[in-house]
């Protein structure tokens, strides 16, 4: 006699919300699948041509590592998005000034600023904010990412109180190319060819995670986004008891506190570069290798990273020369120095004008720590 076997039997509907995740999920897919393609098929096409001709020029290998860098900085804010949406994050609250920490975002990136002829045209008011500080850092520099990538001309900055409530709002307006005039959708940028890209998505993730309202509007060829800070001091004092206010010396305990920050690794031997990327690489960073101080200047020229690592055989006078440089530009610029041998390491002295320091026997343990704390002293 044959078993029968057990009626099939539809799939349980999925609730709105169930399919909304579902919606966000497959767009997030779509998004990363859509950028990281274009500059790795550009990629492609470069080594093929050079493995045909055996040939590659100068210009040719620039271009190379940027789409390469394109793809890297892709797959970079994909794992961003995909530790924010997945709660793995856990904020410490603290007062922060959020008009200090604007105007350091923009500082760092002075240089691509002015390579890009962006006009940045500030309006900041003094104002302090209860958030996680990293977390800002974080959502301040996506930002900047978002609007040097797009603006044709000016990026307007102001921080303003609103009258009531008495909230923090950071505004920024610019005017984007023609081919992102935006549609008129639900989404504020659907029907953009670029602005709703996987850096807003970050952006708009970040804000969400954090609890503050976010609005983006397109008219014509001109885009305002609004962040609102429900935590402003004057405001959020009142209401301290809750939150889990962080009083202490570290500015935050998230998960890879540091994700999105650029390292620049400066090393001649090619075990030390790898030993130092193998000591952070776990840390969420963006992280660069080059073997000599040349090329180091070079590529500070078009962007700063937020830390330089660096061998103490390399340290002569031009590598000195451009941590000064550096440091009368980006005064909270991070230089760490790689000791030959042993396992002691020192901070930095509280304006960086004292580079810290990291034994090479130390590396695995202790350079985790000292980057976190001294680029937390920059937040």
């Amino acid at each position: 006699m044959q078993k029968k076997e057990p009626p099939l039997t539809a799939a349980p509907p999925s609730s709105p919300q169930e399919t909304a995740h579902s919606r966000r999920w497959n767009d997030l897919v779509q998004a990363v699948g859509a950028e990281i393609g274009q500059p790795l098929t550009s990629a492609l096409e470069r080594i093929h041509a050079f493995t045909s001709t055996g040939q590659i020029d100068r210009l040719e290998m620039r271009a190379l590592r940027r789409e390469v860098e394109a793809a890297r900085e892709v797959g970079m804010k994909a794992q961003q998005i995909a530790r924010l949406t997945a709660g793995r994050v856990r904020q410490s609250p603290e007062p922060v000034q959020l008009t200090e920490m604007l105007q350091g975002a923009v500082n760092h990136r002075s240089r691509e600023i002015n390579a890009r002829g962006i006009l940045i045209k500030p309006k900041l008011r003094q104002v302090e904010v209860v958030v996680d500080a990293s977390l800002l850092f974080g959502l301040l520099n996506t930002t900047m990412d978002w609007a040097l990538r797009h603006a044709r001309s000016a990026i307007e900055l102001w921080v303003e109180v609103k009258s009531w409530p008495r909230h923090a709002v950071l505004s920024c307006r610019f005017m984007h190319s023609a081919a992102d005039q935006a549609e008129r959708h639900g989404n504020p940028l659907a029907g953009t060819t670029s602005l709703d890209s996987l850096t807003w998505r970050l952006i708009e993730e970040t804000a969400r995670v954090m609890g503050l309202p976010l609005q983006c509007h397109t008219e014509g060829q001109h885009t305002l986004l609004s962040v609102e800070f429900p935590n402003t001091t004057s405001e959020a004092t009142k209401a301290l008891g809750n939150i889990e206010l962080d009083q202490g010396f570290a500015p935050s305990t998230n998960h890879q506190p540091l994700a999105g920050n650029q390292v620049l690794v400066v090393a001649s031997r090619r075990e030390l570069r790898l030993q130092v990327r193998d000591a952070i690489k776990d840390m969420g960073l963006v992280i660069d290798l080059v073997s000599s101080v040349n090329q180091a200047v070079d590529f500070c020229t078009e962007s700063l990273p937020h830390a330089i690592i660096f061998e103490s055989a390399l340290l002569g006078d031009k590598l000195k020369h451009l941590h000064a440089e550096l440091l009368d530009e980006v005064p909270d610029i991070v230089f760490i120095e790689i000791l030959e041998e042993g396992r002691r390491f020192e901070t930095s002295s509280f304006d960086h004008a004292s580079m810290a320091r990291v034994g090479r026997d130390a590396l695995e343990t202790a350079l985790p720590s000292v980057l976190v704390y001294e680029l937390s002293n920059s937040l």
